[in-house]
């Protein structure tokens, strides 16, 4: 099981060959992240496909806790300081990661020197 980030939906729903067997293996993410995925597939694509994938990855989106949310603030406030620039979004969703013992899953570059991530390009 894995955390999705944002970068991880966009590059399944991309149809990138490197996250293809990531596709239908059981997965987690927040509505945060689906709204991030929104906003982008708006950007990218139309009302429509927004929607539509929208649609297909609500269904596993875990609540996020209010401890979550303060644990992932101090964690992107010690990544700030060492000038590692980390979204609010991303900062939840590998606190989430962590918590739930599963792995990170993404291509952002901030996350290649941390624990419990899988980085995939």
């Amino acid at each position: 099981m894995h955390f999705l980030d944002t970068y991880a939906i966009v590059e399944i729903i991309k149809g990138n060959p490197a996250y293809k067997k990531f596709a239908d293996s059981a997965s987690v993410t927040t509505s945060y992240n689906l709204m991030e995925l929104y906003y982008i597939l708006l950007r990218l694509y139309d009302e429509k496909t927004a929607e539509k994938y929208y649609a297909q990855f609500r269904p596993i989106c875990v609540p996020v806790s209010e401890d979550t949310v303060k644990q992932a603030m101090k964690f992107r406030l010690s990544q700030r300081k060492k000038k590692n620039l980390i979204s609010y979004i991303d900062c939840i969703g590998y606190i989430m990661s962590l918590e739930l013992g599963i792995k990170f899953l993404t291509g952002e570059k901030h996350f290649t020197e941390l624990k419990n991530v899988e980085f995939v390009k």
